[in-house]
């Protein structure tokens, strides 16, 4: 009997125990480290709202979000203020050297562009914070892997996009481009004109490009997948616009459940495809001609190579990637694009040059490798488009122990904030035309492009070690299509065209881009 109750008393206050463990660990979470961290930043002379518990800033973030999404703005209007408000009125209330709250955590916001290149080299020491839980059901793969999972990863990725194998896609480029030119003619009306929101035509295009260089003769189960990421995102983004509190994605809700359902169907026709493509590789059948090939070929090579299935890729790691494809191949290049037809369409002289450009070039034949990589106009183009218009307006690393950054020695547990766009709009780097669309600039390339600046802080694909895989891949695609449409279309901005810059996950017309198009 005794023995009994010692038996219940010994359960009763492991109970109470682990009760005061969980408290003792939720008040640490929600108000002992963000107050402790909010304590060392004031005093290394930053300054920002004080900590308010679980929201942080969020809560003024996304009204000030719904505010400046709520109207479009006029086109000489400076874009910055609607994409970012609240950093916009937290820089002008505390100085360049400030910090907002994303929740529980602080971000202290880099506006020097050498500070933010040495952040961005040192990947190792500045890593990407944790992904939000429900974003991982939308990408993982190598734009999320740290450490020694990246290095391999990218090693092994690293074959697929290299430009000799990027010839090899054109051919995909262009019918991709060819079938959306196609539909844009049965638009035309027999006066050679129509009106057209081109922002679905381009993201259908770059959505096919993706289905044809990843998985090739499997192109229209590629689409599916295609379709599904697209279905997925805009759950993720309403999931990811509020802060996440641990364990909601296990309740059984209508969006949980059909974001789970999304994520098992994408596996396993990603999965299916994957496995007919390693039979076909080990017998010899195929060709290494798409993303898909490449990868596995190169991936097999790395395990024979060391005589260790451990070295290389897990059939998962192969799905993350073959998802990161999609979701960022689409988005960014999709992005591009629509930015670089709406800014040609409100600058006709710049158009009117391009064309010239593609037309002595090519003529009226189709695009080829060596002349896209000649076309001098377009490319200073396309990179003043991605200075105005980056696809990612602002990188996020974090500090993982105590580090300094510049004259700031930063504690553990506290995010930095790179914002892209306002290092891309600042006028101080780029001189009193900031803000204007000047293609010019790029005339002698990148690296004296910015006023005062040996190496211009420009890093609309990031920088570092980490910058994006997969930039010379769109901006190859970007070169083919805006050269096919130059060839075919004249265009410009129509009467019920809104300018409307907003991110979802990159940045895009919010009330898509209507244009005026004119069959030449």
């Amino acid at each position: 009997m005794k023995s009994h109750q010692n038996m219940n008393s010994l359960i009763v206050v492991s109970c109470v125990v682990a009760l005061l463990f969980c408290a003792w660990r939720a008040l640490n979470f929600v108000w002992l480290r963000p107050r402790k961290l909010e304590k060392c930043l004031r005093a290394i002379g930053l300054n920002g709202n004080s900590y308010r518990p679980v929201y942080g800033d969020f809560n003024d973030i996304a009204m000030m979000l719904k505010e400046a999404n709520s109207k479009p703005i006029n086109l000489s209007d400076d874009i910055v203020p609607r994409i970012l408000p609240f950093f916009i009125e937290t820089i002008k209330k505390y100085g360049r050297n400030s910090f907002v709250w994303l929740g529980q955590n602080p971000s202290v916001i880099i506006l020097d562009p050498e500070l933010m290149r040495e952040i961005l080299l040192k990947n190792y020491i500045f890593k990407k914070p944790p992904p939000h839980p429900l974003g991982k059901l939308l990408a993982q793969g190598v734009i999320l892997s740290e450490g020694a999972k990246w290095a391999k990863n990218r090693r092994i990725i690293n074959p697929a996009f290299h430009l000799q194998k990027l010839k090899h896609m054109l051919p995909a480029f262009h019918l991709s481009a060819s079938e959306m030119l196609s539909k844009w003619e049965e638009k035309v009306s027999p006066a050679g004109s129509c009106v057209l929101d081109v922002w679905p035509y381009l993201q259908t295009l770059s959505g096919d490009v993706i289905s044809r260089t990843a998985f090739g003769s499997n192109y229209e189960e590629g689409r599916r997948i295609f379709e599904l990421q697209i279905e997925q995102a805009e759950y993720a983004v309403k999931a990811m616009r509020s802060v996440y509190i641990p364990g909601l994605r296990f309740l059984p809700t209508k969006r949980n459940k059909k974001m789970k359902d999304i994520e098992k169907e994408i596996q396993t026709k990603i999965r299916d495809i994957i496995d007919k493509r390693v039979k076909a590789i080990k017998a010899g059948k195929t060709s290494n001609e798409d993303l898909l090939g490449i990868l596995l070929e190169s991936n097999l090579k790395e395990i024979e190579q060391h005589g260790d299935k451990n070295f290389g890729m897990s059939i998962e790691d192969v799905i993350d990637e073959c998802k990161l494809f999609y979701f960022a191949g689409q988005e960014s290049t999709s992005t591009f694009l629509v930015w670089t037809m709406i800014l040609l369409s409100m600058h006709q002289d710049w158009q009117s040059t391009a064309r010239q450009e593609v037309l002595q070039v090519f003529g009226r034949n189709k695009p080829h490798f060596d002349g896209l990589n000649h076309l001098k106009i377009v490319t200073m183009i396309l990179n003043e488009v991605l200075r105005l218009y980056p696809p990612a307006v602002a990188l996020n690393r974090r500090v993982n122990e105590e580090t300094k950054v510049g004259k700031l020695s930063l504690p553990a547990g506290v995010m930095l904030w790179l914002p892209v766009i306002l290092l891309h709009h600042d006028s101080e780097i780029w001189g009193d035309d900031a803000k204007e669309f000047r293609p010019e600039r790029f005339s002698q390339g990148v690296s004296k492009a910015a006023k005062g600046h040996s190496q211009a802080p420009f890093f609309p694909f990031g920088w570092g070690p980490r910058i994006c895989i997969g930039q010379h891949f769109a901006m190859l695609e970007a070169k083919m299509a805006l050269a096919m449409i130059l060839q075919d279309f004249c265009f410009e901005l129509s009467p019920s065209y809104a300018h409307a810059p907003y991110t979802v996950f990159t940045l895009q017309p919010q009330h898509g881009a209507h244009l005026v198009l004119h069959k030449l």
